[in-house]
């Protein structure tokens, strides 16, 4: 929006040519997030409790030690990162840009159906919420949609092409099949998120992390001249992304004020699913989906190690994993939760740096 209000003015008033540029909107949509973030956290936290008198259920099946420590802390706090990304992106990005707006609608839908989820299971007192099948068939009809929006704004001949890291010219051709992958990328992230987000602190840092490397991505594959030096896939427009993932670094930091241990709220799924789709939608929108992969490598890991745990148990009965997702497992050994917190993000900040390194090793 300030970009359409201030762009005419500027030759009149100097200053607001700094409306221009991409870097300057960037670090404002940040430092705005984090501000909006900050500035309502603790109405939206007490709102929240008006209606959660127990706070998040707990899993029975969990460690011990969480229903002590965590017993009564309210959960849908993606509200307050949807509220603040949202309101930045919507002030300093360019409206005009469909990349936004498709990755506006990714995040949106899913923090919609995580708000749902997380709604029934504070007030039917569980840990169900929306089905299993329900929420699959509406995260996979939020991205085919997303997926075919997505192969109509990127340009030919990327527009249903995989590109393949550390392979300059190499484009897998997908056809048809594009949306159907993109749609795969969006759910697996937005799921991989979920399943991390189990300790305070746990899933935002490395959502922070892997946003600031697409946001750097995005600023790189939008401008021709550092696309065509580093030998990247250009995608005219999506530098328009940088805006957006700053914005989401600045929610998260204002989210993690609060979900500092001892957290005062969860994000929930309203908040996980959410970040998930918008990492994922972006990963797509750059062409640096199997990039995603590698940097967001500790929720792969974390979602691995849930598929193996299920899989061996219902062959042999046994578990692999003392408990799933793997974070559960080291709390099962006594590694102390702080110690699990940082170490994940220690392992997160390694493949943010590998993921990097796919932008020059070519």
């Amino acid at each position: 929006m300030i970009p359409l209000l201030l762009g005419p003015l500027a030759e009149d008033f100097i200053l607001f040519n700094l409306s221009r540029y991409l870097t300057f909107r960037a670090g404002a949509a940040c430092m705005t997030a984090l501000f909006i973030a900050l500035f309502f956290g603790k109405s939206v936290i007490n709102w929240l409790r008006t209606f959660q008198r127990g706070g998040q259920p707990i899993r029975e099946d969990g460690p011990a030690s969480h229903l002590l420590t965590k017993k009564g802390t309210p959960t849908m706090g993606g509200v307050l990162i949807l509220l603040s990304v949202s309101l930045s992106v919507l002030l300093w990005a360019d409206l005009r840009n469909g990349f936004v707006w498709a990755v506006l609608f990714v995040t949106l839908g899913y923090g919609i159906l995580g708000f749902m989820d997380d709604w029934l299971k504070v007030t039917k007192r569980n840990t169900k919420g929306v089905s299993g099948r329900q929420k699959l068939v509406a995260q996979g009809a939020i991205a085919l949609v997303a997926g075919v929006w997505f192969s109509y704004l990127l340009p030919d001949p990327i527009s249903t092409r995989l590109a393949v890291p550390f392979l300059k010219d190499t484009l897998v051709p997908l056809g048809f099949v594009f949306p159907f992958v993109a749609m795969f990328v969006m759910m697996g992230a937005s799921n991989a998120v979920n399943l991390t987000d189990g300790l305070d602190g746990l899933a935002i840092v490395p959502v922070m992390i892997a946003s600031a490397v697409f946001a750097l991505i995005a600023y790189l594959v939008g401008n021709r001249v550092f696309a065509d030096y580093l030998q990247l896939h250009g995608v005219p427009g999506a530098g328009e992304l940088a805006v957006f993932c700053s914005a989401l670094i600045g929610a998260s930091l204002g989210f993690l004020w609060f979900n500092a241990p001892p957290a005062a709220v969860f994000m929930g799924d309203t908040g996980s699913l959410a970040l998930g789709g918008a990492l994922g939608a972006t990963a797509v929108a750059t062409k640096h989906e199997i990039v995603l992969a590698i940097v967001g490598g500790l929720f792969v890991v974390e979602t691995l190690s849930v598929i193996i745990q299920v899989f061996w148990f219902k062959r042999t009965g046994r578990r692999v994993f003392l408990m799933a997702p793997l974070h559960h497992h080291f709390e099962k050994k006594g590694w102390a939760e702080p110690t699990i917190v940082i170490r994940f993000w220690i392992i997160a900040m390694v493949l943010a740096l590998v993921g990097l390194s796919t932008l020059k090793i070519r």
